[in-house]
């Protein structure tokens, strides 16, 4: 599907972070699709896809079911997106930590304890989070030394959205989940009403018609709000903090994405990320 499959219905404006900052519809997945439509070529789009924070809240918002995240690494990358695959046969259970959490040793341990018998994964694959972020190429020879140990995974766990995503089409015979996922029986009995829990955006927009059901059990369960506007699309931390606290009163703050904790400093809150909490 591509950008012409597009009919413009403008739904995925009104959960697009960025047309809320800008009010510019060329930046939005709706002005993309029509200007590639009206032959706009990938350097006419580069402050367009330049600007695009890859959180996938329009995904679940758009009836043509386009893959417009994808579309827009495309997009950067100015070629199709990758299209590694292997075969996972093995039966080790294995946590890709991410950049943010594996610099915070702490909290790293924790999750591993609570992810009971799983192992770290040594290659976090940073340079191709970062390539898929910002439309840098990724050698064949890269891509399969990084897949080649998650060969051994039966079940996998991944910190980071985009790489989420990538694995589904490079390990399609994995078990893969984000870490929010991973651990919610981990926190479902330590929320209550008062907390915010922040959902990650990136990878629960990519599945939210998977995972809306055990979200939705756990605030009705505990009380809690989320980062959920009207449609039940979880909204990003980053740029949006201020937007998601508006109205309401919160005692803590509790994120998927350790990443996502300093972008909540203002609200002179505790902010605990989800091993902290469990």
């Amino acid at each position: 599907m591509s950008h012409h499959d597009c009919s413009g219905c403008g739904l995925c404006l009104l959960v697009c972070p960025v047309w809320r900052e800008s009010r510019d519809v060329r930046l939005t997945p709706k002005g993309r699709a029509r200007a590639i439509q009206h032959g706009a070529t990938r350097d006419d789009l580069a402050r367009s896809t330049a600007g695009c924070s890859l959180c996938g809240a329009c995904e679940p918002a758009c009836p043509e079911e386009l893959p417009l995240v994808d579309m827009v690494m495309e997009l950067r990358r100015g070629t199709a997106f990758p299209a590694m695959h292997a075969r996972a046969q093995g039966r080790k259970r294995l946590l890709l930590a991410g950049r943010a959490l594996r610099a915070d040793r702490d909290r790293l341990a924790r999750t591993l304890a609570l992810l009971d018998g799983f192992e770290l994964v040594e290659d976090d694959g940073a340079d191709i989070v970062a390539a898929l972020e910002t439309g840098a190429s990724i050698s064949d020879e890269r891509m399969a030394a990084f897949l080649a140990p998650l060969a051994a995974a039966q079940r996998l766990v991944v910190a980071e959205g985009l790489l989420l995503r990538a694995l589904r089409r490079w390990l399609p015979d994995a078990s893969l989940s984000g870490i929010g996922e991973a651990l919610l029986p981990a926190i479902a009995d330590k929320l209550r009403a008062g907390d915010l829990y922040v959902i990650a955006s990136q990878a629960f927009n990519f599945e939210q018609a998977r995972l809306i059901g055990s979200y939705d059990a756990l605030r009705e369960r505990s009380g809690c709000e989320m980062n959920l506007d009207l449609q039940r699309i979880a909204m990003p931390a980053a740029g949006q903090a201020h937007w998601i606290l508006e109205g309401r009163r919160v005692e803590r703050i509790v994120v998927e994405d350790l990443a996502e904790r300093a972008a909540f400093g203002f609200a002179g809150k505790p902010v605990l990320h989800l091993a902290e909490l469990a």
